[in-house]
């Protein structure tokens, strides 16, 4: 099944909701980077979530980046989405891994620990806007939430799985993300927490076939669900050998010096996505005598 966003409104407008499918993205992710099965669970979470954050994006130039920074062995996870779910992401130690935790589940709350959740909003102004949380579980759809709830004010659940199999294989991966607008009743709150608590896991829910529409209505069976057009989500990596020049460009004259008595010149490596970037010593000759 293709990647994709459903978006709708739910309980007479006063409920927004999207819901995402994201199996083929995040496995791809997996390949780029290498990852072991934990931090394969971790980044998938990650990535989808903020491909379902992207639909609130209003721009088509806006970003969104989440920014997990906790003392657990994975050492941090970046995630960045573009307005139309093109996402891209990595973690720090793609390697490590946890026994299972007490429940018999990938310990994600485990490799990322304690510490902060950033969400850096890019929406064309003269400055991002930036809002902090701390940790409140490490297990991200939960941290997700509270950034909501704490730093924009909005009631929001965030539901976000990942399901692999014992080779690592992602096989099922997607979520939901669902806001009450500023007139949800009372009634309205009472019947979201209903069909929160009694929806089967998201993977499961993938894993037997279901589509995101299928999720949403699931969630709101009696009610009339407004859906728009859905977006497909995709990982999408905006590198380029321009964007590393501006790099080195921005490291300064003096390391611009250093590099460009290497005979052997600079090697460049993505984040995202692993490409590498080479540049000769003329190269760099070049690019020093532009930084002048």
């Amino acid at each position: 099944m293709q990647d994709y966003i459903a978006k709708a409104m739910a309980l007479s407008g006063q409920v927004r909701i999207y819901a995402a499918i994201t199996t083929n993205t995040i496995e791809k992710a997996r390949t780029i980077h290498g990852l072991n099965h934990t931090p394969t669970v971790a980044l998938g979470r990650t990535l989808t979530g903020v491909a379902l954050m992207s639909q609130t994006l209003k721009g088509d130039r806006d970003t969104i980046t989440v920014h997990i920074k906790g003392d657990g062995p994975i050492g941090g996870i970046v995630a960045v989405t573009d307005s139309k779910a093109g996402v891209r992401g990595y973690v720090h130690n793609p390697i490590i891994d946890l026994p299972l935790n007490e429940n018999g589940k990938f310990d994600v709350k485990g490799v990322v620990g304690k510490g902060q959740l950033n969400v850096i909003k890019d929406m064309g102004l003269k400055e991002p806007y930036i809002g902090s949380i701390e940790l409140v579980s490490g297990e991200i759809a939960e941290d997700l939430t509270y950034y909501y709830a704490y730093s924009e004010q909005t009631p929001t659940a965030i539901n976000l799985g990942v399901l692999i199999d014992p080779d690592g294989k992602v096989v099922a991966a997607g979520g939901y993300f669902l806001q009450l607008m500023p007139d949800a009743s009372e009634d309205t709150i009472e019947k979201v927490e209903k069909a929160i608590s009694g929806l089967l896991p998201i993977t499961t829910l993938i894993s037997q076939g279901k589509t995101p529409e299928d999720i949403i209505n699931m969630l709101f069976p009696d009610d009339n669900v407004e859906f728009f057009d859905s977006c497909p989500v995709s990982y999408k990596c905006t590198c380029s050998r321009e964007r590393m020049e501006r790099n080195l460009l921005s490291i300064g004259k003096k390391d611009l010096e250093e590099l460009s008595q290497e005979k052997d010149g600079a090697e460049l490596v993505c984040h995202f996505c692993n490409n590498k970037y080479h540049f000769t010593q003329q190269d760099m000759l070049n690019l020093l005598k532009i930084s002048e």
